[in-house]
């Protein structure tokens, strides 16, 4: 039963048709897609199979294979994703993922209750809330910044913060990530992304 829960709660990679990735959907948006026709072709590991009615002529029961990455046409919501200049959302959570949920000052790991958002170039003197200027901070180490900048607070940090593109925002909005959804993902994300590296590392640890 824990098998077949875990199964159904594992999130499905969506692309374009060209093999970008789009979003994240569950197993029911997939049937969805399935019963619309427009899933094209599938790619990496059989996820999950779904059992349906028996067929009153042939006495087969339908069923349906779900794989974990499927490709299908794309919507203008999701083609507008794909733009050079689409800037991916900035959020806390995904920050703290980008970032690996480390300190960008001391360098520890924490819980994500423990952590803040940290603006390099602080507010106050013109800095923006953006992906360029925003690193993850223990609430320690941002309450010793406040409104200084790293400079002005003889605090330097360990990581340049970066904007991902969307790819490495997909893979920053889920956890349990499929080791050939993973795969999939970093084939999309720039030879120069320090996610690279995060992940290399937090393999290790």
């Amino acid at each position: 039963m824990t098998m077949i829960f875990e199964e159904l709660s594992q999130p499905i990679l969506r692309t374009d048709a060209s093999g970008l990735p789009i979003e994240w959907i569950n197993f029911r948006h997939a049937v969805k897609l399935y019963y619309l026709d427009v899933v094209l072709y599938e790619c990496g590991s059989e996820l999950l199979t779904l059992h349906g009615g028996v067929n009153a002529v042939s006495g087969i029961r339908s069923e349906l294979k779900i794989n974990s990455i499927i490709a299908t046409d794309s919507g203008i919501a999701a083609k507008n994703k794909l733009l050079n200049d689409y800037t991916p959302p900035l959020t806390n959570n995904a920050l703290f993922q980008r970032d690996f949920h480390l300190c960008m000052y001391c360098g520890s790991r924490f819980m994500k209750s423990e952590l803040s958002r940290d603006h390099v170039t602080p507010i106050v003197h013109g800095g923006k809330d953006e992906w360029n200027n925003c690193v993850t901070a223990c609430k320690r180490c941002n309450q010793h910044k406040g409104s200084l900048t790293p400079e002005q607070a003889n605090m330097k940090l360990i990581a340049i913060p970066f904007t991902p593109n969307h790819a490495e925002f997909i893979f920053l909005q889920k956890k349990r990530i499929l080791a050939d959804q993973m795969t999939f993902l970093r084939a999309h994300f720039p030879r120069t992304s320090p996610l690279h590296r995060r992940i290399e590392e937090s393999l290790n640890i």
